[in-house]
């Protein structure tokens, strides 16, 4: 089959020349979202002959501007993808800027100072999003950059309904920030947000214009990128124009791990959520032969996964970061020798002492996600963020979007939790141009070369449970796209000490028989998952019915129609 070449960056902003003559039949289109918007924007960009590429653009914009806890162009994220049968890792993270430094969030007496990490411009790393939507429609993209950016534009601009969860959020939020006598820019923008009522953003709808106008350079270089630097200069910022002039998007080799009869693609350092999904499928399949009759989400299948993320998560508080910056075990950390003999470790019947898991070798949860499969089979699983609920709280003045609090997601001092309560060491520690370590774990899952699965999820470190329980629900246990999605889920991360963090929803005699066992339980939700599942009947897409997201299928007689 014929790749997308670069033929197409020439006519990125007019027109597209792409000749379609020699792909395949034509199939169903899928799109999973966070959000209403999104999602018909996405299946308008599909049903107009864009590809899954196109349809993740479009989506990543419209979010920036529908849903701003976590959609943006003021953070960063990472896509998975498999194009013509190849599987790719578009990495977008966020940077520390030039002038961050190593103890920058510490005071005088050595101490993490709280909040300095996670509100106001301070907190901001160097925005990646633009820059990795524009590498991607480089390469991938089919129709028009311009035609892309026009919905987004036009909810920014025109306006759009405000969703309940939307307005409650911001109300929230708001209550949040006078609480803890932050003072910032917030409510001045989305302060008069009202319920079911037309929200506009006329500053960010020019943003946008100059982007869709402009490409990538309407907001690395020109009047965007100086009121980013004239915001940072005013309010104890570190971004300049230099900082953002220089970011670029970096295309990485995916992971890529055989997993029973599937072929599971997912993200590379700096997540750390690839080598943690890929060891704990690993170590699942070592051990639960051993258990008899093991049964979805029973309290033996619920111990089995804390205790092999116990041990994940050792391995990544010492092992991963930016691997621009350090040497990434990534292949030692996933060889099938290790995998062995970690989950031989494993105590089937009692918990391991957490004090003795040690590494085996010699993030609020408002990020967001979304998967797309188009009508030729090729598929993108996107995960975005501005790290925490509407990222750092500020809004940058004259450009109209919220900038991230990701330098949170660094290690601010060796041993000491960041908010999700990861532990990191001196390989996630702070340093100019660094990318900091990540959870979000974009993932697609092959078979017999065609894409099988596309998972994700927001909720900082939980989104590796969100994803290797996805996978497990819908590929081990046979759960169905809408029974996947909406099953209840479970997160343990080595600390705090033996505490696992559930849905409601779990049996009370499977959580009484964890009590029993010593576990204590966090009653908790996380996540909100969005899988596009292929089926012998074809494409199952589901959304999360606790969020406000939306799954469609475009089944073949309807686009034969079209």
């Amino acid at each position: 089959m014929r790749f997308f070449t670069s033929v197409f960056v020439a006519l990125a902003l007019t027109s597209c020349a792409y000749d379609r003559s020699n792909l395949p039949a034509v199939e169903e289109h899928a799109v999973a979202m966070p959000d209403t918007f999104s999602a018909q924007a996405a299946m308008d960009v599909l049903l107009e002959g864009g590809n899954a590429v196109d349809a993740a653009i479009a989506a990543q914009f419209v979010l920036a501007v529908t849903l701003p806890e976590a959609g943006n162009i003021g953070g960063g994220g990472f896509m998975t993808l498999v194009m013509e049968g190849e599987p790719a890792f578009l990495d977008y993270r966020e940077m520390a800027p030039e002038q961050a430094t190593r103890d920058m969030y510490l005071d005088e007496n050595g101490e993490v100072k709280p909040y300095n990490s996670l509100f106001g411009a301070r907190a901001a790393g160097v925005p990646g999003t633009v820059a990795g939507m524009w590498a991607a429609h480089k390469r991938y993209g089919l129709l028009p950059w311009k035609r892309l950016l026009q919905p987004a534009v036009t909810l920014a601009e025109e306006g759009f309904k405000v969703p309940q969860a939307l307005a409650d959020n911001v109300s929230w939020y708001q209550q949040k920030l006078q609480k803890q006598e932050l003072i910032g820019n917030f409510s001045k923008y989305f302060g008069h947000m009202k319920a079911n009522q037309l929200f506009r953003q006329p500053e960010l709808a020019t943003t946008l214009k100059r982007i869709q106008t402009e490409g990538r350079a309407g907001f690395y270089e020109g009047e965007t990128a100086q009121l980013i630097h004239t915001y940072m200069q005013e309010n104890n910022g570190l971004i300049n124009k230099a900082d953002l002039t220089n970011y670029e998007a970096a295309w990485r080799k995916p992971i890529t791990v055989e997993w029973n009869d599937y072929e599971v693609v997912t993200s590379p350092a700096p997540s750390s959520g690839g080598v943690a999904v890929a060891q704990i499928l690993g170590m699942f399949s070592e051990r639960a032969d051993d258990i008899e009759q093991l049964e979805h989400n029973s309290a033996a299948y619920l111990h089995l996964m804390a205790e092999i993320s116990k041990r994940v998560f050792s391995d990544r508080a010492t092992y991963l970061g930016d691997p621009d910056f350090i040497d990434v075990p990534q292949a030692a950390l996933i060889h099938p020798d290790y995998i062995e003999s970690r989950a031989a470790e494993i105590n089937l019947t009692a918990i391991s002492d957490t004090d003795s898991i040690r590494p085996g070798l010699a993030e609020s949860e408002d990020t967001t996600h979304f998967s797309i499969v188009d009508q030729w089979g090729n598929a993108v699983a996107n995960t975005t963020t501005i790290n925490l609920s509407f990222g750092s709280g500020v809004v940058v003045e004259g450009a109209g979007f919220l900038l991230n609090d990701e330098m949170d997601d660094f290690s601010a001092k060796p041993g000491v939790p960041n908010f999700f309560g990861a532990v990191g060491g001196e390989a996630n520690e702070i340093q100019p141009h660094k990318r900091m370590l990540s959870s979000m774990t974009p993932t697609i899952v092959l078979h017999d070369d065609k894409v099988k699965l596309v998972t994700g999820s927001p909720g900082g470190t939980t989104i590796i449970s969100s994803v290797a329980q996805s996978i497990l629900s819908t590929l081990y246990f046979n759960l169905d796209a809408e029974q996947a999605v909406n099953a209840p889920r479970f997160h343990h991360q080595l600390l705090p000490k033996d505490t696992i963090r559930v849905h409601d929803g779990f049996d009370q005699q499977t959580l009484n028989k964890l009590t029993e066992m010593g576990y204590v339980l966090d009653k908790r939700r996380f996540g909100d998952v969005h899988l596009i599942k292929r089926t012998a009947a074809g494409l199952e897409a589901a959304s999360e019915k606790s969020g406000r997201g939306r799954s469609l299928v475009i089944e073949k007689d309807q686009l034969a129609n079209n």
